[in-house]
């Protein structure tokens, strides 16, 4: 577990007991960085506070159901998106079910049904332990492309499998040949199989997006398999990240368009702006009422 993870899960623990606090605190640390992915979403500044105002809330309703084996961050980016996209069904605006290229795919998908707040509390349990499956083997694949420093490689499938990005566009963002890509892609995916082979048999039409009722996008981008630490971000703002993860991360932030990274970035660069007190004052009194209902 690394710091902000620890930190996060006493925080919770903290919460759960009702100490407020705990909750100020948890507010002051995600307030920025949500603020900032929702106010690139809206039309106005009050939308956008109102949206992660009311994501505070829904953690608190749902703080029973939350995992603190996973990320709190993550947690309460899908609890965001949801009342965004709840926002822009109830204004009509226009929501595609899928993305029509890489550029803003993520603002063009309906959250999934895994991805409500509750959603692996109530999930199916073969599907949980698939995804689940399904995550590990693909943080295994990554870890060992960064390990040898395949980091060209790693875009390759970045684009492929988190974005949806065909085969023509990839070679034409990252300047190679198109029969690269298809090479780097099908290494990928045998080695995919061979992990989830090693595991479980049963489980290979995962893998198979025309049947599976996972996909490896979605997966992958519910569980962030590639966004960057907040440390790493800081390090890349100073410009003082080392090659090759300097141009990862460039690559990651103009290329993919991460939106939650983005966001990230966004609070980190407005940091040095001071925050007072009051710019989370209102976000804490709002919530700290559901608190109680949390012990």
């Amino acid at each position: 577990m690394d710091a902000e993870a620890g930190a996060d899960h006493y925080l919770i623990l903290q919460i759960r007991k009702g100490n407020e606090a705990a909750w100020r605190q948890l507010i002051d640390r995600y307030a920025g960085r949500l603020l900032a992915f929702a106010r690139a979403r809206t039309a106005s500044l009050s939308d956008a506070e109102d949206l992660v105002q009311e994501t505070f809330v829904g953690f608190l309703q749902s703080a029973t159901h939350y995992d603190a084996s996973r990320s709190l961050e993550t947690y309460l980016f899908t609890i965001l998106r949801y009342k965004l996209y709840d926002l822009l069904r109830q204004r009509k605006a226009t929501v595609l079910s899928e993305p029509a290229d890489a550029e803003g795919w993520w603002d063009h998908i309906m959250p999934g049904t895994t991805e409500t707040p509750s959603g692996h509390a109530v999930g199916a349990e073969a599907l949980e332990q698939q995804e689940t499956l399904l995550g590990e083997i693909l943080k295994r694949l990554i870890r060992e492309m960064r390990d040898r420093g395949a980091f060209n490689d790693l875009q390759v499938i970045e684009l492929a499998f988190y974005a949806g990005t065909r085969n023509l566009d990839i070679a034409g963002l990252l300047e190679i040949d198109q029969k690269a890509v298809a090479g780097v892609k099908f290494r990928a995916i045998q080695k995919l199989q061979k992990f989830l082979a090693e595991r479980d048999t049963q489980a290979l039409s995962c893998l198979d997006e025309s049947e599976a009722d996972i996909t490896v996008a979605r997966v992958w981008r519910e569980q962030r398999l590639t966004c960057l630490k907040r440390s790493t971000l800081g390090s890349y703002l100073l410009g003082v990240l080392d090659e090759p993860w300097r141009s990862y991360t460039q690559f990651h932030l103009d290329v993919v368009a991460c939106p939650m990274c983005l966001a990230n970035l966004t609070d980190l660069e407005s940091e040095e702006e001071d925050r007072t007190p009051a710019d989370t004052e209102e976000m804490f009194a709002s919530s700290v009422g559901f608190l109680t209902r949390t012990k």
